[in-house]
């Protein structure tokens, strides 16, 4: 077994890391304390490749490999909590299912534009105020046929990225039973009649990074809008969160790194009873067990990535990967902020921030509960 990236990988996630500590870290306290979206950085990725990550090259993405995709968000969610949330739910959630499963007409009008950089992001809408992680059965917004459109109505709430996207690519109960073939998945320009993204939620942390609830009031988009065939919606949402899970558990493990860079900084510089703090077992021991979580969290997301792009089944192991790295990001931020003391509850330092960045990272994508479901029914073989 070969653990090496290769001469490219390595390349590219130099590349990411020099940028992100350029652009994206530097800025990070101010969009965390201003709650404003890093325009000045994102305007500078398509060059780069990190807003096309898996979107082909014939679409001016970056045709990416799954891995060098979760090495880019892991630098990401080292510089930055919000900046790498919004470019995970654009990657994975909002470009992801319309190259997997769009029509060709669907992906050149839209990909080029959100890859390069010219237009603003993608974003996938799923979360209804009634229905939480139930998707088969709770999904209330509804899209009905009238002549060669689609009529919209219902609301979506924790939609990432809506208000700086160019549309909302959004599931919908087309059919009126709720089986495994009644929900589309639809693309809505952000520009149509109808449609209403509402006021950014105001969050515990990820404050650089909107999240909206939606609206749809008789929303009218061309029956071409559909993404791929009406009635798989269901199917193509679980796909993508499969991989959406890899791109979370990227980000935790860059979050994680981060605190775990701070507090031995911190441990080497502080000094109590004569001598720093790094000389003290209890922590050595709290950053032993830091640096042996994030060694093996980073394992289990090039895995689950690998086999992405191996085209073999990743399901369990993307969940392993999401579940194992989001709550080993919250715990190393934790205890980054217990080496700090006193002063790791101050702003002054950047624990206290990441902390509230990783907390949402064992939430979204799937709960940790959620994750633990798919694992043991993958395990136990039920549905």
């Amino acid at each position: 077994m070969n653990f090496d990236l290769t001469d490219e990988q390595r390349m590219w996630q130099k590349a990411v890391h020099n940028f992100v500590a350029a652009e994206v870290q530097s800025r990070a306290r101010e969009v965390d304390e201003t709650s404003t979206f890093n325009w000045q950085a994102v305007h500078k990725m398509g060059p780069l490749g990190l807003l096309g990550l898996s979107i082909p090259e014939e679409y001016e993405g970056a045709g990416m490999d799954a891995l060098s995709a979760a090495i880019a968000i892991e630098e990401l969610g080292w510089g930055c909590g919000s900046t790498a949330l919004a470019l995970a739910a654009h990657n994975g959630l909002g470009t992801a299912p319309l190259a997997a499963f769009g029509s060709e007409a669907l992906k050149q009008r839209w990909l080029p534009l959100v890859a390069s950089g010219r237009g603003k992001l993608g974003a996938l809408a799923l979360t209804e105020p009634g229905a939480g992680s139930d998707l088969q059965g709770g999904v209330r917004t509804k899209a009905e046929i009238d002549g060669d459109e689609w009529v919209i109505n219902g609301s979506k709430m924790w939609c990432t990225n809506a208000s700086i996207a160019e549309y909302i690519i959004t599931l919908a109960r087309t059919e009126p039973t709720s089986g495994s073939h009644s929900l589309s998945m639809i693309l809505v320009p952000t520009d149509t009649p109808g449609l209403t993204i509402h006021p950014a939620e105001k969050k515990m942390g990820l404050k650089g990074s909107p999240t909206h609830a939606v609206t749809y009031e008789n929303v009218r988009v061309p029956l071409e809008n559909l993404i791929g065939k009406q009635g798989r919606g269901l199917q193509q949402t679980l796909s993508t969160l499969d991989g959406g899970r890899i791109s979370i558990g990227a980000l935790s493990v860059g979050l994680a790194q981060a605190a775990y860079e701070a507090a031995i900084d911190y441990a080497k510089q502080r000094q109590t009873f004569g001598k720093p703090i790094a000389e003290h077992q209890a922590i050595q021991f709290m950053l032993a067990d830091a640096a042996t979580e994030i060694d093996s969290a980073r394992l289990m997301v090039y895995r689950a990535a690998w086999l992405k792009q191996e085209g073999r089944p990743y399901t369990r192991e993307a969940a392993m990967a999401k579940l194992f790295a989001t709550e080993t990001g919250e715990r190393v931020a934790r205890n980054a902020i217990q080496i700090h003391g006193g002063m790791g509850y101050s702003s002054q330092y950047p624990v206290e921030r990441i902390y509230r960045d990783a907390r949402l990272m064992t939430i979204g994508e799937g709960t940790s509960e959620i994750n633990r479901m798919v694992i043991a029914r993958q395990i136990l073989g039920g549905r």
